[in-house]
């Protein structure tokens, strides 16, 4: 793991300017929508910074996605036209994670006729001691270790990355990208683009971080399989933090549903979550834990890194629409992006003191014209000629010619994708 070499503190008397990182966790094609939702309202909101230019990203499971498209110059206004919108431009669809994981299937059923056959010497050689129930077990190595096909997704991403200016290449990225997977036979993070894990591709470290088990098959690079990222940790954080970040921004986007709240302020009428079935008591189960544990990491970054000022960003507990939502729809996808827009505007807003006096010791401020507007929707950032925010070190060599460039070649690629 990268190590730690000049603390903020230390940095800041010598009057350097401060390191910026980013930090994304988990949480299926959900969360990557609510993450680029997020990012639209910090880009928005936040002057003295570009989250395109950023020293360090650190992304894990679907966060690794977002976190290795804004790395490779991929903005979030870019992504929302890529990932989100339901346009000639949209680039990603549903059925890429929907596809049948078919070889894995092949390869288990090739597997039934020796395990049946094993199964049944089982329970002949010894028919008192061995019941039913430990046959099952037998053949329970022919359930295939996921139902869709993530190949899928390392081809697509492969593509992507192939775009002039692009790179799928960790060694030929102008800024530091790190992907987290789990080593599925001994359990421990493993850190994609770190030293000697800086050689496997990027879209090959994405597929392996996003494997959630049960719905991908684990990914096998070098000999070792890996499985979704989250499993040790949510976030991750310290990845960045070990570089020396002074400023680290993070996104979260599963919270444990507070149904009981939800349903006194009116938000739904859904107040136990029993009667939702298997699938909504696993799913508040799991963000509970998860969520749980990065709180628990939070507190440690606090102890462990005082001098760093690391800002989490989450969605409101009793959103509803975020909890019971199908990311296998367009509309809602496109509901739920403008639902993190605002959202994270609310909570810049409330939170706007106190981030203030935190933000400006690195150079960034709150835009707080843009955040007075409660008319402002996503529309307004998606189509604000000047997106941009370049750090104030930066402004000197960044002038307005080059933004307008790249406001320019931002829309000549949506016009490129349309004529496709």
């Amino acid at each position: 793991m990268p190590g730690s070499t000049v603390s903020g503190r230390s940095r800041r008397a010598r009057k350097q300017p401060s390191r910026v990182g980013l930090a994304l966790a988990g949480g299926g094609p959900l969360g990557g929508i609510y993450e680029v939702g997020a990012l639209l309202a910090l880009t928005d909101s936040l002057e003295g910074i570009d989250l395109g230019r950023l020293d360090v990203y650190v992304g894990v499971s679907s966060g690794s996605f977002v976190a290795a498209a804004l790395a490779n110059g991929i903005s979030p206004a870019q992504m929302y036209r890529l990932f989100i919108n339901d346009g000639a431009d949209a680039a990603l669809t549903p059925e890429i994670f929907l596809r049948p994981a078919f070889s894995e299937f092949a390869r288990r059923a090739a597997r039934v006729p020796w395990l049946a056959f094993r199964a049944a010497a089982q329970a002949l050689r010894d028919p008192f001691r061995r019941g039913m129930m430990e046959s099952l077990a037998t053949l329970s190595h022919a359930v295939p270790t996921g139902m869709f096909d993530n190949a899928s997704i390392d081809g697509f991403l492969g593509r992507l990355f192939k775009a002039p200016g692009r790179t799928n290449d960790f060694r030929k990225l102008e800024r530091k990208l790190y992907i987290v997977a789990t080593n599925l036979d001994t359990g421990a993070s493993v850190t994609f683009g770190a030293r000697e894990l800086d050689h496997v591709p990027i879209s090959k470290a994405i597929e392996a971080s996003a494997a959630l088990p049960g719905l991908f098959p684990p990914v096998h690079i070098g000999g070792e399989y890996f499985v979704d990222g989250a499993l040790n940790k949510t976030l991750h954080a310290s990845v960045a933090l070990d570089e020396g970040v002074d400023l680290l921004l993070c996104v979260n986007p599963l919270v444990p549903f507070d149904a009981s709240g939800a349903s006194r302020n009116g938000h739904t009428t859904v107040e136990k979550l029993s009667r939702g079935g298997l699938p909504v008591v696993l799913s508040q189960t799991f963000r509970a834990i998860i969520h749980s544990r990065m709180k628990a990491g939070m507190d440690k970054y606090r102890r462990q890194y005082p001098d760093a000022d690391v800002l989490l960003f989450e969605p409101d507990r009793e959103d509803a629409d975020m909890f019971f939502a199908s990311i296998f729809s367009y509309a809602q996808r496109k509901h739920l992006c403008a639902a993190a827009y605002r959202k994270t505007r609310e909570n810049l807003r409330a939170r706007g003191p106190a981030l203030a006096s935190r933000l400006a010791r690195h150079g960034v401020a709150l835009r707080a014209d843009r955040l007075a507007d409660e008319t402002r929707t996503i529309d307004d950032a998606l189509t604000d000629p000047r997106p941009l925010n370049v750090g104030r070190s930066r402004r000197r060599r960044v002038g307005q010619t080059t933004r307008d460039l790249a406001y320019t070649l931002d829309h000549l690629e949506r016009w490129l994708a349309a004529a496709r």
